[in-house]
């Protein structure tokens, strides 16, 4: 399908909406990009972008500006709460070790600069409150103002008005644990490794970030208090320490240098049914909202936004590329969202025999077959959306 000229509204200003639209764009798309905040910007926060989400931003030409931005990774530390290491996965063994701990703005920044060099128009300020799907598909704005395209595209997030006008509301389940996130200076001099300190029924994970200069905390409790799940809601610092008091002193002096805190809470979303219809698609939160525990919400949207590009140069009609596009990312997604629900358990053993067991075991394989425990994730960090088998 020639995307010359064909007119892209994608609805998000996020990681996979600039993906996507520099994507579209370089295939010879007219896109322009709708974000209702007032500047491109982030709320303040890490994320790791493992081989399979650097794949993406290789072959998007943002390789070297990504290598600058970000901490390469060297390893993970699983450690017991009190302090000792259970378990150290050296990342080296993975065929690519282009691994990476990036701040969440500093990629919105290259990827928001890397979609206006290719052409993508970026308008502020843009709000939407409903889509209308059809031949020629409609945005509706909150400002009152409306626009259509050939192809408009949902990377609106959790609360996405685009997944809803594909699949109705779904009302999303409390999995009873809250996440706060923070961030502050490295002032331990942590090397490029990331730390996951588990506790019964808690752990926190921690990991450095723009060369060193920072440490990223994201700390996770069991609870049965509902939480809002909005990253913009602050909490006291003081809350936090409470919550882990019994944690090591590694973990006690970061969260003694907590100024600001964000606490969120987790939710289980069903990975949409509905993907695309009519001149509307959907991607990264927007389509499928996975938990933390897998690291993948960012990479997933990068491969997102590489797949819908490619698929659609390569149908021979719209409609046949955003089926494509489904087909070739449903299958991926859902097994990132079951793998990522299943893996909280792993931190938050709190009966001490079977905590002391698990925590055995894994020493074990550290020990016996340290290549093994990492290369089991092959099937998700080994996976390329940009080679040519797609």
């Amino acid at each position: 399908m020639n995307l010359d000229k064909l007119s892209i509204a994608v609805i998000g200003a996020g990681i996979g909406g600039l993906a996507a639209a520099r994507a579209l764009s370089l295939h010879g798309a007219d896109v322009t990009v709708f974000e209702q905040a007032p500047e491109i910007a982030e709320v303040g926060a890490g994320l790791q972008i493992s081989p399979n989400g650097f794949a993406v931003l290789r072959a998007l030409g943002l390789a070297d500006v990504l290598r600058a931005q970000a901490v390469r990774a060297r390893a993970v530390s699983l450690r017991d709460y009190r302090g000792g290491e259970v378990l150290r996965l050296d990342l080296g063994v993975l065929d690519s070790d282009d691994y990476y701990f990036i701040h969440r703005a500093d990629l919105i920044e290259v990827l928001a600069s890397a979609a206006r060099d290719a052409g993508v128009r970026i308008r502020l300020l843009q709000k939407t409150s409903e889509i209308e799907c059809g031949p020629r598909p409609v945005v509706r704005m909150a400002n009152g103002s409306s626009l259509d395209a050939d192809l408009i595209i949902g990377a609106d997030g959790l609360h996405s008005v685009a997944r809803r006008t594909l699949n109705g509301t779904a009302a999303p389940f409390f999995t009873r644990q809250v996440a706060w996130r923070a961030t502050i200076p490295n002032l331990w001099n942590r090397g490029p490794e990331a730390h996951v300190h588990m506790g019964p029924m808690r752990h926190v994970v921690s990991y450095p970030l723009r060369g060193g200069s920072l440490i990223n905390l994201v700390a996770v409790q069991e609870r049965a208090a509902w939480t809002e799940e909005s990253w913009s809601q602050r909490d006291d610092p003081m809350a936090l320490r409470a919550a882990f008091a019994d944690f090591g002193s590694e973990v006690g002096r970061m969260l003694e240098a907590i100024e600001e805190v964000h606490l969120w809470g987790l939710f289980r979303h069903p990975v949409s049914p509905v993907w695309q219809r009519d001149g509307l698609a959907i991607l990264g939160d927007a389509a499928h909202p996975t938990l933390p525990f897998m690291a993948q919400g960012a990479s997933m949207a990068l491969e997102d936004g590489w797949v819908l590009a490619d698929a659609l140069s390569g149908a021979g009609t719209l409609d046949e590329g955003l089926a494509q596009y489904q087909a070739r990312r449903e299958g991926r997604v859902r097994r990132v969202v079951e793998a990522a629900s299943r893996n909280a358990w792993k931190y938050h053993l709190s009966f001490p025999p079977l905590r002391w067991a698990a925590h055995t075991a894994l020493r074990a394989g550290g020990v016996v077959a340290p290549t093994r425990m990492m290369r089991q994730f092959d099937w998700l960090y080994a996976h390329d959306v940009t080679a040519a088998a797609g």
